[in-house]
């Protein structure tokens, strides 16, 4: 039987919501083997004047728990 782990996680990015995930899922996987699944929670904005200035994503990120891991 595999067991999952949830983390949630937030990132963020002066490009774009996108780059925001990207960046928050290769940072994690750094540090997190196993990696399977991600769900945006949510995705909000910091605004400046009529511009967006930095973008914020929250995650759920899922990975798989390795019971034979030494």
């Amino acid at each position: 039987m595999a067991t999952e782990k949830h983390l949630r996680l937030t990132g963020s990015s002066e490009i774009s919501w996108k780059d925001a995930i990207t960046q928050t899922i290769n940072e994690a996987s750094k540090t997190i083997d196993y990696l399977t699944r991600v769900t945006i929670l949510e995705q909000t904005a910091t605004i400046t004047g009529k511009k967006i200035t930095k973008y914020f994503v929250e995650l759920d990120l899922c990975f798989t728990i390795d019971r034979d891991r030494e």
